[in-house]
């Protein structure tokens, strides 16, 4: 299979993973906003997400999680696009371009703030926990059911600020192989 080939196979999954991405933000924001009107309504928040306890005992603790939940989507959703653009923008034969490093280098960037938030997110559930509430929370890569874990799908802050480093190392990589690209075009 050719390069190009690939990269439009490619772009095609991740317009697909950004899609499902923002439909889930949207189906979020419309839960726990009707959830923060309704109490009866967290029970169900997305995806057997039950929420009325934490909605009923402490409204802050709800909008907390909501908002921790809602940001790491959105910043997931956000670089599935900038990826998208790379595939959409990138040139073949010229690969080393500084818009090319300039994405890169700005997916690293949300990869390490969707890491540290993403901790964040994993810190706070655990102490909800320990306070006592008891639900089905995967905000940072392990899901807490009823005080024990287990692992889920989802990738965790490890996992971001692991990306985050290798996409720093990439942008750096292409940043030197412009500088190059510009000398060699420059003496020839």
């Amino acid at each position: 299979m050719k390069t190009h080939q690939l990269i439009n196979i490619l772009k095609f999954i991740f317009w697909i993973v950004f899609i499902t991405l923002l439909i889930t933000i949207g189906v979020l924001v419309f839960n726990f906003g009707l959830g923060s009107i309704h109490p009866e309504n967290a029970r169900i928040i997305y995806l057997d997400l039950d929420l009325f306890k934490l909605r009923t005992t402490d409204i802050r603790a709800f909008w907390a999680v909501g908002s921790l939940s809602i940001t790491v989507l959105s910043l997931h959703a956000y670089i599935a696009y900038l990826t998208i653009k790379i595939a959409t923008t990138g040139n073949l034969r010229h690969p080393f371009t500084e818009a090319t490093a300039v994405l890169i280098s700005k997916i690293s960037q949300l990869a390490l703030g969707c890491g540290v938030i993403s901790i964040i997110a994993d810190r706070y559930c655990k102490r909800l926990i320990k306070k006592g509430f008891e639900a089905d929370l995967t905000l940072g890569g392990q899901r807490i059911i009823e005080g024990r874990i287990d692992i889920d799908f989802t990738l965790s802050g490890k996992e971001f600020l692991f990306l985050a480093a290798i996409l720093f190392i990439i942008a750096k990589v292409f940043q030197r192989g412009i500088e190059l690209q510009t000398e060699n075009d420059l003496t020839v």
